[in-house]
Parts: C-alpha cells; structure tokens; sequence
C-alpha cells in the first residue's frame, strides 16, 4: 500500500552491549511489532551502552536513514546510568508525554514500581520515537496500551500507512 515502513528498534543497555547477556528485550519488540504489523516494514536494530551521547547519536541516525517509528528499550528507571528519557528529549522537536503517561498508567496494573519509570516519547523530524521499559512482558504491556495511536500519529507525519492485524491490534483512526 505504499512505501516500506522503517523502524527503528534501540536497546539501551551496559550490559547486553558488552555481551554479558543476550538482548531479548530488542527480540520482544521485534516480535510484537511482528505480530501488530501487516504492511512491509524493516527494522533497524541497534544495541547501545547507558551513554548519553551515544543514544541521541543513535537516535538521530536512525532518523536519517528514514525511520518513521523508534521504539527503545532500557534505561528508563531511576538509576544514575538510566538517561535514556534524557537521551529522547535533547533531540526531539517536540515531546508527547501521553505515552509515557498511559505506559505508567498500564504498568501500574501489574508492579507497583511502574511510578518509578520515566517513559516518555517525542517527535523528531518526521519520526516518533518512544521509550519502553527494559522487560519483555513490561514490553508487551506497555506496546498494546499505546500503539492503537501509532499509526494515525505516523499519519499526520506525513510517514508510511502503517496497517494492523485488527485480530490483534485496533489502531484508531478517524473517520475520513
């Protein structure tokens, strides 16, 4: 239906990017945008340490290869090296605090130390980009509470028409 959607997977993590362990956060949104998406897309997968820099870096980068969607994983909590919601609003134009604010919201009906986390999400260009948290479930979770407003956001970007398997994800979108 168009062109092909590239998006952006970045895990934020000391850890997995010295190869202490395997990443499966990056794995779990790879999956859940494989089970929401039906159009064509690619992703462009990253694996970065809890360096500032380094994840804005990445960030604008992946903007000018063309993605349309950024979605990352890790260092969102309260540690000093937790500076990925930092990393997002030093290079966005613009912020859109609903996600985070509905991501916390959902969290909060599985942990109590989703007050803890400080998701957020932005525009860059013609890019959002939003912050997950670091676990697969919290993931998941977090994915199917804000992503029904993806595609549309993508929409008044002007970006690729981002179709969903309706069985398992209902993106809203107005009535023309």
């Amino acid at each position: 239906m168009g062109q092909q959607a590239k998006i952006g997977i970045v895990t934020v993590s000391d850890r997995a990017s010295a190869g202490v362990y395997e990443d499966i956060s990056g794995q779990a949104i790879r999956d859940t945008l494989r089970d929401y998406l039906v159009s064509d897309w690619q992703a462009e997968y990253r694996l970065v340490p809890d360096e500032q820099p380094q994840i804005e870096q990445t960030l604008k980068d992946l903007v000018s290869e063309g993605c349309c969607l950024i979605v990352t994983t890790g260092g969102t909590g309260p540690a000093k090296r937790d500076v990925t919601p930092e990393a997002t609003e030093a290079v966005c134009d613009r912020i859109m605090p609903g996600f985070g604010e509905l991501m916390r919201q959902e969290s909060l009906k599985y942990v109590p130390t989703a007050i803890l986390s400080r998701q957020t999400a932005g525009l860059l260009g013609s890019c959002l980009i939003i912050n997950l948290p670091g676990k697969p479930k919290a993931i998941r979770q977090c994915l199917d509470a804000v992503f029904p407003a993806v595609p549309y956001c993508i929409d008044l970007m002007e970006g690729p028409y981002l179709e969903c398997n309706e069985d398992v994800i209902k993106p809203f979108r107005p009535k023309s």
